[in-house]
């Protein structure tokens, strides 16, 4: 059977009736194709009118099926002139920070929720769906003195160290630490709690002009991801702009390397130009808090770009902590990212080894409790210290976490105002389903470390308090000269905040109120607030000349939260705050 494979035809190039002919023609072209030939014709012209109405369809599609990960929040309206029929409209368009607010402060969030996904890490893009965040001017007294007190340090700042991480006020001067602007990032979602329009306008001008991660200096893993990575991120979800995204993905990309050790355990130290990681000049290993508490931030970056790569290695070092033997939960804390083991260390929720504890079970509640590991090692983590660090103050029984030293046999009446985190965290646990004698123990807790700060004159507490267990004198608590520093920490208010948003008990605001009075009493100063190094006396508080980011980021935000009318100004249900209380979103897996 012969097939032809080729036909000629020529045509005259003018002819009268050339209509008529190029019609039989073409039929005669087609008569003359095989059966074969006709049928691949068919098919191709079948695939071409599904995939034009495949392109047509796709055109009319919303943001929120597009199969890219976009912002929790990708765009703002005001509630002023928007009517239903408006609020329903697509709008892809990201607004400018400054479209935020107007003649508005109380942060209250509607409809925030994603769409389920599968349990684990996910390998291919997420879909949001658009959330809408409000704001009402009103402002109880007590919130306005805390913005007062936010602007008179963003007033110091901005004259003597804008652009530069922290603010020294009292010399008219700036610290240096990795020289990326650590205070302007760490206050940006502050500001748009707090409604500060022309700040937060300032503050993006200078994100987007001037940071740049192109820094030859070595940073710690840690504090960069929870001050800079989780500020651009919680900054990226309150606004929608996508330059925060930018940003934080061009940072996250930079600290990848430290994950690339033997372990998979991260170094704790890298270069942000150079992009080389190493272990602490000090020391081959690294803190046990510091790799266990950027989780959250590095997951929360994977799911706003749908890039698993961050998700994976911070869930990897989970993994193996999680494999690794503790003492019935309670981890040392040090680890060597080499050998991936922990090392011979202290055991506390101090210094060094808090955060650990705080991101199992906030990483729980972000993937939608999903991850059962999680729970269950902050579970066993909460009966160990209730086992083992525990102890009553004699003579009025104030309870107390203490410390075990190295070894894990002698105890150490000793405890870091950093601990003073964890009645809010416990109590975050409890309001999620966890055992209510979790909450007896936050109760208690809390009324001793208000106690840290009632029993200064300064009404400020110390960085480290040692406790009375043996009876010896008659005081419960007692303050060593180089511990009696106050560095303006949060730990304590951010409990209160947890405490107040989940019963409601106005007490817990009284207590916060008496605390900011000691802030603005004794380190208040001409060009913002200064650290102190003697919180035991009213006439000699030697000033410290330093007022850290955090201030800024979580003082005075914690402070601002707890003063609202409304205890669920920012909702616990929706958000879990990070350790620089930078809120992300809650994910349903």
């Amino acid at each position: 059977m012969h097939r032809s494979d080729h036909i000629a035809l020529s045509l005259p190039a003018n002819d009268a009736g050339g209509e008529k002919r190029r019609n039989r023609s073409f039929w005669r072209i087609w008569n003359q194709l095989s059966r074969f030939q006709r049928n691949a014709i068919y098919i191709l012209l079948t695939f071409c009118f599904f995939g034009m109405l495949y392109l047509t369809t796709a055109d009319t599609e919303t943001i929120a099926e597009v199969p890219t990960a976009g912002p929790l929040i990708s765009a703002i309206k005001r509630d002023i002139g928007n009517s239903p029929s408006n609020n329903n409209n697509n709008n892809n368009n990201l607004h400018h920070p400054n479209d935020i607010v107007e003649e508005n402060v109380n942060l209250n969030l509607e409809e925030s929720h994603v769409l389920e996904e599968p349990k684990g890490i996910r390998d291919t893009p997420q879909t949001i769906l658009k959330t809408k965040i409000t704001f009402s001017k009103h402002q109880t007294e007590r919130q306005k003195a805390v913005v007062q007190a936010f602007q008179h340090a963003w007033k110091g700042y901005k004259r003597f160290a804008w652009g530069h991480d922290n603010l020294k006020p009292i010399s008219e001067g700036y610290h240096e630490w990795f020289g990326v602007g650590l205070t302007i990032v760490d206050s940006l979602d502050t500001m748009v709690i707090m409604g500060l329009d022309k700040e937060l306008e300032e503050s993006r001008e200078w994100v987007e002009k001037h940071l740049s991660f192109d820094v030859n200096r070595d940073v710690n893993l840690f504090e960069i991801t929870i001050r800079v990575l989780g500020g651009l991120l919680s900054a990226y979800h309150m606004t929608g702009d996508e330059l925060y995204l930018n940003k934080a993905v061009d940072l996250g990309d930079r600290l990848l390397t430290c994950f690339e050790s033997v372990s998979g355990v991260p170094f704790s130290d890298v270069n942000l130009f150079t992009r080389k990681a190493h272990a602490p000049k000090w020391s081959p290993d690294s803190s046990t808090s510091e790799v266990t508490t950027i989780q959250l931030e590095f997951r929360d970056l994977s799911r706003c770009t749908g890039n698993p790569k961050y998700e994976r290695v911070v869930a990897d070092v989970s993994q193996h902590v999680h494999n690794l033997d503790k003492k019935d939960g309670l981890v040392p804390i040090f680890i060597n990212a080499n050998t991936g083991s922990f090392s011979f260390a202290t055991i506390t929720l101090g210094a060094r080894g808090d955060s650990y504890y705080e991101y199992l079970l906030k990483q729980w509640i972000q993937t939608g409790k999903t991850i059962d590991y999680l729970k269950e090692d902050y579970i066993e983590a909460i009966h160990g210290v209730e086992k083992h660090l525990v102890k009553r103050t004699v003579p009025n029984g104030f309870l107390f976490i203490g410390e075990l030293l190295a070894g894990g046999k002698e105890f150490k009446p000793k405890m870091d105002h950093l601990t003073c985190y964890l009645p809010g965290t416990l109590a975050l646990g409890v309001h999620n389903g966890l055992s209510a004698d979790h909450m007896r123990l936050a109760e208690d807790l809390l009324t001793t470390c208000y106690q840290t700060y009632a029993q200064q004159p300064t009404f400020l507490a110390p960085e480290i308090t040692y406790f009375n267990i043996q009876g010896e004198n008659s005081n419960d608590m007692y303050v060593k000269t180089n511990d009696a520093h106050n560095l303006l920490r949060p730990e304590f208010l951010e409990s209160l905040f947890y405490m107040y948003q989940l019963t409601g008990n106005s007490t817990y605001q009284d207590w916060g109120w008496q605390i900011f009075e000691g802030f603005q009493k004794y380190t208040k100063v001409a060009n913002g607030y200064t650290s102190i190094g003697n919180v035991r006396s009213v006439t000699n508080v030697r000033p410290k000349d330093m007022m850290e980011s955090f201030f800024l980021s979580e003082t005075l935000k914690y402070l601002y939260l707890l003063f609202a009318d409304d205890p669920k100004l920012l909702d616990i249900d929706k958000f879990v705050i990070n350790s620089e209380a930078h809120p992300l979103p809650v994910y349903k897996s």
